[in-house]
C-alpha cells in the first residue's frame, strides 16, 4: 500500500511539471508575436531584419519627403542624422505629423522599404519619444531646446 501511494505521488508531481513546461512553451509562443523591438534608421541600414519580422522604428520625418498619393498611402523618409529610411504607411497620419517631428513606427522592412502599420507621432511641441530621442543625441542632431 506504501509503495502505492508513493507511486501516484510521483506520477502527480511529474504530470504536474509536465503541464508547467506545456504552459510556459504556449505563453511563450504566444507572446513572440506580441514583441516589437525598437531600432533607429542607422541600425536598420546596419543589419537590415527579415522582411517578416516586425519591430518599432523612429526617427525625423525628413524634410520635403512626404508624398501623399491618390489613396491614403503615404510615402516619407525617416532618419536618425545618420541614415535615411524610406517609409511606407497606408492608413490615416495622426494630426501631429509632419516634418522634422519625431515619429514612430511598427512595420517590417521589405526590399529597401520600411513598411509601416501603425504610426505614432509626438503629442505636443516639447515631446520626443524617448528611443528616438536617444539615438538622435548618439548621431549628435539632437539640440536641447532652449526654455
Amino acid at each position: 500500500m506504501k509503495n502505492l501511494k508513493k507511486t501516484r505521488r510521483i506520477q502527480v508531481i511529474a504530470l504536474a511539471f509536465v503541464a508547467l513546461a506545456i504552459s510556459t512553451g504556449l505563453i511563450g509562443y504566444a507572446l513572440q508575436d506580441g514583441i516589437n523591438y525598437y531600432r533607429s534608421p542607422t541600425e536598420v541600414i546596419a543589419k537590415p531584419p527579415a522582411p517578416n519580422e516586425v519591430f518599432r522604428m523612429g526617427g525625423l520625418v525628413s524634410d520635403g519627403s512626404i508624398v501623399r498619393g491618390q489613396s491614403e498611402t503615404v510615402t516619407f523618409s525617416v532618419t536618425d542624422g545618420g541614415e535615411v529610411i524610406p517609409v511606407s504607411y497606408t492608413g490615416v497620419l495622426p494630426d501631429l505629423f509632419g516634418e522634422n517631428q519625431g515619429m514612430i513606427g511598427t512595420g517590417s522592412y521589405v526590399d529597401g522599404v520600411f513598411v509601416a502599420s501603425e504610426i505614432l507621432a509626438k503629442h505636443d511641441e516639447n515631446y520626443m519619444p524617448k528611443e528616438v530621442l536617444d539615438s538622435l543625441k548618439e548621431t549628435g542632431v539632437y539640440v536641447e531646446p532652449s526654455s
